[in-house]
């Protein structure tokens, strides 16, 4: 059966995000008493999981939600000039083409995620963007989209960069496209077992032929 909706991660999978994130993280840190990031660990890092990369950088857990909000906080002064993962701005008019619906499932704020799309001119395409401050949160919200949109689980396709989001779909029985350019490693993703691991925004064309 052919995806009907397909529900997009931005950091990391649509939003080249991660250098600015690593920046933010680093200039909050000192005020949680929490080390800073080097550019040379990001490849070790990539290996982990969203709970094991908290606790391997000693992040305590009571104040990992009130670090994250004032990251996404950080962030909207600079999204604008934030760069699309390369190729994707190319690829996302095609694939809407051949879809009913476009969306966005994130744990960045949806201002962020807005003023980011409207900024490449690519906000038209998306008919909505969803939000949760709770980094394991994906599952309920997916659920929540295939009954808004009175969908079956096999119409829809949510695409991530990280384990949590391939967890996040397997848990709401979604399937869920890994694409190997953001956070996690391709080995890593591969491991958990995505029914897609896109190498190149160009893979979409292939899971989402022209009908």
């Amino acid at each position: 059966m052919a995806y009907r909706t397909i529900i997009f991660d931005f950091d990391g999978t649509l939003a080249d995000t991660l250098e600015e994130s690593r920046r933010i993280f680093n200039a909050i840190a000192p005020d949680y008493g929490i080390r800073e990031v080097t550019a040379e660990e990001l490849p070790s890092l990539r290996h982990m999981s969203i709970k094991e990369l908290i606790g391997h950088l000693k992040i305590p857990k009571r104040r990992v939600p009130a670090f994250i909000a004032k990251g996404t906080a950080m962030m909207r002064g600079n999204i604008v000039r934030l760069q699309l993962i390369e190729g994707i701005g190319e690829i996302l008019p095609v694939l809407r083409s051949r879809c009913q619906s476009f969306g966005v499932l994130t744990s960045n704020a949806p201002t962020n995620v807005d003023l980011f799309l409207r900024a490449h001119g690519l906000r038209g395409l998306f008919n909505f963007i969803s939000s949760t401050s709770k980094l394991t949160g994906k599952a309920k919200h997916l659920k929540a989209i295939r009954k808004t949109f009175s969908l079956k689980s096999e119409e829809m396709l949510y695409v991530g960069d990280e384990i949590r989001d391939i967890k996040a779909s397997q848990k709401a029985s979604i399937p869920v496209a890994a694409v190997t350019w953001g956070f996690n490693s391709p080995e890593t993703l591969a491991a958990e077992k995505p029914d897609h691991l896109l190498t190149s925004p160009n893979d979409f064309l292939e899971i989402v032929p022209q009908a």
